[in-house]
């Protein structure tokens, strides 16, 4: 669990480079205090304890980032999966395709490097790396200190590439109005069977590198099948990143969430005060 595995260590980084080159977003966004407490403990009487404490803590971050959201109509989308899934190329064509018509940022979490923003940078969208270290997943206070960095646009979507995970990510709310979790065929049918909890708190699985199925062993029907015995409520589309059959599902999608967050949100919704930070 989180609490042993090396979460919560100070080798925490968000990256200094631009969020985009030769683009700059003149939208307010505000500071916080960044001092925080990330000692878990190892002690076994208080392992439970710990863990509430922190997913707790997580909770009330992530609630103040989805208030930021709401009240700016981004939409936050959270992509996790396993490493190799194909989140980044998913990424980058939804930025080239379905971007043209809607702003996009990204948040990349992985333990180190930025390959991964360099790459969504490349494909047109402004991009924050943050970097875990030996942590496993992000959490809303981490998120938090990105969009300090990022400034998402109002009106636009915040598409979120969780740390190569499917455990711990399902844990931490960062405050995503959806979650999406991402499988490609070649991992094997079997992973909603093996981490029913990452499925059971997600909104849409995507079945991804289709185009691969005549070279792997691998069910579509079995998967979908396992999925929804987890999750009833679960949608599923299949996909191809690299050739892009059954994107203009997934861009519907992203636009009825869209719809569905403009629904909701309020009108003329203060969202800053002078002297009161709207963040935290």
């Amino acid at each position: 669990m989180c609490t042993t595995c090396g979460c919560g260590a100070d080798e925490i980084t968000v990256d200094s480079e631009p969020a985009q080159l030769g683009h700059a977003h003149g939208h307010d966004h505000h500071a916080h205090d960044h001092h925080h407490d990330h000692g878990h403990g190892t002690a076994h009487g208080r392992l439970v304890t710990l863990e509430q404490d922190l997913l707790a803590k997580n909770q009330l971050f992530a609630e103040r980032n989805r208030g930021w959201f709401d009240g700016r109509g981004v939409l936050a989308v959270n992509l996790m999966s396993a490493p190799g899934a194909g989140k980044t190329t998913l990424l980058e064509r939804t930025i080239r395709e379905w971007g043209r018509g809607v702003p996009v940022s990204v948040l990349e979490g992985d333990q180190a490097t930025s390959a991964d923003a360099d790459r969504i940078r490349a494909a047109g969208a402004a991009a924050v790396q943050i970097n875990t270290g030996t942590g496993c997943h992000l959490d809303a206070h981490m998120v938090a200190h990105g969009l300090d960095r990022l400034r998402p646009q109002r009106d636009s979507a915040l598409l979120i590439e969780s740390v190569g995970n499917l455990v711990c990510p399902a844990l931490f709310d960062l405050g995503e109005h959806v979650r999406v979790v991402v499988v490609s065929v070649t991992e094997g049918d079997d992973k909603p069977q093996k981490y029913p909890h990452m499925f059971r708190g997600c909104d849409l699985l995507l079945i991804n590198k289709t185009d691969l199925l005549p070279y792997v062993r691998f069910e579509l029907a079995r998967c979908i099948v396992s999925a929804r015995k987890v999750n009833p409520r679960l949608e599923v589309q299949a996909i191809s990143a690299e050739t892009g059959d059954g994107m203009q599902a997934w861009y519907e999608w992203l636009d009825q969430q869209r719809a569905k967050l403009g629904e909701r949100s309020l009108p003329n919704v203060v969202t800053e005060r002078p002297g009161v930070p709207a963040h935290f």
